[in-house]
């Protein structure tokens, strides 16, 4: 078994935490549905401009956990064009 997250540094077009709330809400719901991984957002809650998202799995090969998560931030960048990826690193937990 392989435990592999993901933290993923964003730049949002936000002016209000109510606008971030609602990105950072739309991509952890669809990242979850999509993927079967966990997601949550894990710092930076009261900055409107920038997010600090986790995305977490489980599994019984390295290199598919890998790949998974590497799926996660394509998708996300794919769909998501109003949101800069920072930064987007991989480990094994």
């Amino acid at each position: 078994m392989h435990v592999f997250a993901a933290v993923m540094h964003l730049h949002l077009q936000s002016n209000s935490l109510k606008v971030k709330r609602g990105i950072v809400k739309s991509i952890l719901a669809r990242a979850r549905n999509t993927f079967n991984v966990a997601a949550a957002e894990v710092d930076m809650q009261d900055l409107h401009g920038a997010a600090l998202l986790a995305f977490v799995t489980v599994c019984e090969n390295r290199a598919k956990a890998r790949r998974l998560l590497e799926q996660v931030e394509e998708k996300i960048a794919e769909e998501r064009p109003d949101v800069e990826i920072l930064s987007f690193v991989i480990e094994e937990r």
